[in-house]
């Protein structure tokens, strides 16, 4: 007997990991878990196509490795999209929505497909505001989906309908240690963008190793700040503190494990998976309070909280974790049960329940 053909066929469109970020990390993640639904056949588009061979030297010409790599994108939705009955595309705000979901969008309306906005940019706020294609070019998905409640708020805002299902943590691949007593080394693993404000985890820090001198602080990820931030760090006369640069997903859980206390600074923010990896392997998080950072983090229960750009405020947190073991041991615990809430079984049943109400009937 023949096997049943798939009822639902997905084309999932999202960044390869040869973009290091939350989005490629995310959709690595939901790729295989979707994998085993019965009646469900998912297959993957990467909006980066890879230029290879005899196209490779464009990747060094800035803009036109742009130009080339938007050409063949287009190419492939236009083979692509006609074989599959939805697509799932996943989304950041302004420049990035124009170049990558504005071509996918017009690409399902020419196929008469169904189209998932699955929206992943804190700056939605700013994008909503001021690019007046956003609203209306929204408004033509069969759905709008955001990993946060935040984001349903600020797109309810705004007239747009939306919908939330969680990023997505495979807690076996971190395994959870117990932290007792807290070493003061710190870890950061956030792009070196501006959003990011990193240099404030800077500031924190130096105010910590004014208390602990032995404290140390590793960088994770790159960006164009990273330049000044290294500079910033010189001036701030930081011992013990390493830029490490962008460090593969695989090697992801070694990093969290070396670390004690996790430091994060954004001044906009949506659902940050670094958070669940952290609630995953039982390192304690301090975070600034913005965006969908308090929708995830919960103060004095999984996590500790504070004003956006505050580092004195940080530091003292930081210095409470180091000094009340009982503090960081009841946070980690917590955060340990909570995570359980993004298990890969929950999020791919809310998924293909979603693929399924959209899907074309017969």
């Amino acid at each position: 007997m023949k096997p049943e053909r798939p009822r639902v066929r997905v084309l999932l469109i999202a960044p390869s990991l040869e973009i290091v970020g939350g989005q490629a990390v995310q959709a690595a993640r939901l790729l295989p878990a979707l994998g085993g639904v019965p009646g469900l056949a998912v297959e993957f588009l990467a909006l980066n196509p890879r230029l290879r061979g005899p196209l490779g030297w464009i990747r060094r010409v800035k803009y036109l490795r742009t130009a080339v790599s938007r050409a063949l994108y287009g190419a492939q939705l236009v083979w692509r999209v006609p074989r599959c009955d939805l697509l799932h595309v996943f989304s950041a705000g302004k420049t990035s929505y124009t170049l990558n979901t504005l071509p996918a969008l017009a690409a399902s309306k020419l196929y008469g497909k169904k189209v998932i906005i699955n929206y992943r940019d804190g700056r939605a706020e700013e994008h909503l505001a001021g690019w007046r294609s956003a609203r209306p070019t929204l408004r033509m998905a069969a759905a709008v989906v955001t990993p946060s409640e935040y984001l349903v708020e600020v797109f309810a805002r705004h007239g747009v309908s939306a919908r939330c299902i969680p990023n997505i943590i495979d807690t076996g691949a971190f395994p959870y240690r117990r932290r007792r007593p807290l070493r003061p080394m710190f870890l950061t693993n956030r792009s070196l963008e501006p959003l990011y404000n990193v240099g404030c985890v800077l500031r924190a820090f130096a105010l910590v190793q004014q208390r602990y001198p032995e404290a140390s602080l590793t960088v994770a990820h790159d960006g164009v700040c990273r330049g000044a931030l290294e500079q910033l760090a010189r001036e701030l006369g930081l011992r013990h503190t390493r830029f490490i640069g962008c460090v593969p997903p695989a090697q992801a859980a070694q990093l969290y494990d070396a670390a004690d206390i996790y430091l994060m600074s954004p001044t906009v923010d949506c659902m940050p998976g670094s958070l669940l990896e952290c609630f995953a392997c039982g390192l304690p998080a301090i975070s600034t309070a913005v965006g969908g950072v308090p929708f995830l983090m919960t103060h004095e229960r999984t996590g500790l909280l504070v004003p956006s750009g505050d580092h004195t405020a940080m530091a003292a947190c930081a210095l409470r974790l180091l000094e009340d073991a009982d503090l960081a041991e009841r946070l980690t615990e917590n955060a340990r049960r909570e995570v359980e809430r993004y298990s890969a079984g929950r999020i791919r049943e809310a998924w293909a329940a979603l693929y399924k109400e959209l899907a074309p009937r017969g």
